[in-house]
């Protein structure tokens, strides 16, 4: 096996978080500069949430701001993490998608994924037949490879735009559901390890056993999901990740707010982090410093056998995400 092929990817995912005292337009502009910036680090992909009636979260028109992304770097891909196909068309995302992909070619990926992204009552809002939809969701996905082919031309309905356009698929999931869908498909598999760790493993035994070559990739393709938040030093990281657990406590008391700075770790944030809930949702965020995280990257790397590597980091002030990610790149080019 030549060195290329034994090569790590690594990516980001993006979440576009706003901050308190920050606007959605700062959020924006801040994702393109880190995506500029992860771009000249090496960064593999940069691929952007659908959330939606989260005020902590920005990346609710997707489509919208893969495009506004795309547009502003010039080689790194660029795509969902993910699309949540139930809220969605699959002729709509065809088109969407197929857009994209002429316009910023062989660099657009689609990500599909069937959680509703939201709560209950927002979902029924986007899609009142949502869960119809998620009974349906591969054969959602076998639809939009149709409108993708050229062997559409000759349909009743169609999606000229994405007709022959190379957008790849990936299958995400956070349970081992999508784990058999990717698997019986042929398409790549990225889990969510990065807050639902408890099924990562059973999920990437399944996909890799059953997995069935298809025309769109040969062999497995794994991406597993991590936060990471890296500093000089782990003071000044645990410093950082107060932001991550204040936010974590909003998600898991159903009391979401903007993202808060950070603040010095204290007693009831480590009992707080130390929390048996947090400690499982939490499993895979690395924090502290470059030779912690990269002990912490290497075995999860080597515990998994992931294809590629992709990072989230919630952190409050743009220029400690932009040095944690910094230091990450490091990490991957030294482990690889």
């Amino acid at each position: 096996m030549s060195q290329k092929k034994s090569l790590i990817p690594y990516s980001i995912l993006e979440l576009a978080s706003v901050g308190v005292n920050s606007s959605v337009q700062e959020t924006f502009k801040n994702s393109l500069d880190l995506a500029q910036k992860a771009e000249d680090m090496g960064y593999h992909r940069f691929w952007l949430a659908e959330h939606h009636n989260m005020k902590s979260i920005a990346s609710s028109a997707t489509s919208v701001l893969i495009g506004h992304i795309a547009g502003g770097t010039k080689k790194i891909r660029v795509g969902s993490g993910g699309i949540m196909l139930p809220n969605h068309s699959p002729l709509i995302v065809a088109e969407q998608f197929g857009t994209l992909g002429s316009l910023y070619p062989d660099r657009i990926d689609l990500g599909l994924g069937r959680a509703p992204g939201t709560d209950q009552i927002t979902a029924h809002a986007i899609r009142s037949d949502r869960m119809q939809a998620v009974y349906k969701f591969p054969e959602e996905i076998s639809e939009i490879q149709q409108y993708f082919s050229v062997e559409n031309k000759n349909a009743k309905v169609r999606a000229t735009v994405a007709e022959g356009v190379d957008v790849p698929l990936y299958i995400l999931g956070s349970s081992t559901d999508s784990a058999h869908v990717a698997a019986e498909k042929g398409l790549p598999y990225a889990f969510a390890s990065h807050f639902a760790p408890a099924q990562l493993f059973e999920a990437l035994n399944i996909y890799y056993n059953k997995f069935q070559p298809s025309k769109y990739l040969e062999k497995p393709y794994t991406i597993g999901c991590i936060n990471v938040i890296a500093a000089e030093t782990d003071e000044e990281a645990n410093d950082i990740s107060t932001s991550l657990l204040r936010l974590m406590l909003g998600v898991m008391t159903g009391n979401i707010d903007y993202m808060q700075p950070p603040v010095p770790m204290n007693a009831e944030l480590r009992e707080l982090a130390a929390n048996p809930a947090f400690q499982r949702m939490l499993k895979y965020a690395f924090v502290g410093s470059k030779e912690k995280v990269k002990e912490q990257t290497a075995e999860f790397l080597k515990q998994t056998g992931v294809s590629e590597v992709m990072v989230a980091s919630h952190i409050y002030h743009h220029r400690d995400r932009l040095e944690s990610y910094r230091i990450f790149s490091e990490i991957m080019q030294e482990l690889n």
